[in-house]
């Protein structure tokens, strides 16, 4: 089992640099090739992504300063640099106050990630009967309390990280599997609650 990350809080500020940073598509790229190969430098980064190595050596200097790759320091000889990519439980708590384009830069994240998110839903189902038992989906409505909502998503990220392994250290067999939980309050306003609903 892999040892859980350390929670990161974004503050305003850090939302508007990760807006910048993460809408980019090359550094979204080099950050889910570091997560599956664990180690590289910009050359293989390049030859993986059909992009120059100045290119990537920009933005691989630019995902650091956000502190989501850090440089290989006993790997790095002179010009050549190697990173690794820093498994970080990132959260931005409900309620922090944001200056106006900060909001709008945390909406924008949202919207990204919402993007992503409808895409692998739409995968998700169009595969299904081809998945081979790889494609899961379920769908559940309970009553909770708030304090047992909290105990939940606790559980659930534990449980994840039960199952995560290092970058790198993939086991055999093992494939890149996109896992999303969203929970809220659904306030009769939708479609009844639906359980292994395929």
């Amino acid at each position: 089992m892999v040892e859980r990350p350390e929670t990161r809080v974004l503050t305003g500020p850090d939302l508007k640099a990760f807006y910048k940073a993460l809408s980019n598509p090359v550094r979204r790229d080099i950050l889910s090739y570091l997560g599956e190969h664990g180690e590289a430098n910009s050359t293989s980064v390049a030859k993986a992504l059909g992009e120059s190595t100045g290119t990537t050596s920009y933005h691989l200097r630019k995902l650091a300063d956000l502190k989501l790759i850090a440089e290989i320091e006993e790997r790095s000889t002179g010009r050549e640099r190697w990173w690794k990519s820093l498994m970080t439980n990132i959260f931005t708590p409900p309620g922090l106050e944001m200056t106006a384009d900060e909001r709008e830069a945390a909406v924008k994240i949202g919207a990204l990630k919402m993007t992503h998110d409808l895409s692998l839903v739409v995968r998700a189902y169009a595969g299904y009967d081809a998945s081979e038992g790889w494609n899961q989906i379920y769908r559940a409505g309970l009553r909770m309390t708030k304090e047992q909502v909290a105990a939940f998503t606790e559980e659930y990220q534990a449980l994840l990280h039960k199952y995560a392994s290092e970058p790198g250290e993939h086991p055999p067999g093992a494939r890149q599997m996109a896992v999303r939980m969203v929970v809220l309050p659904d306030d009769g306003r939708g479609a009844a609650p639906l359980v292994d609903d395929v």
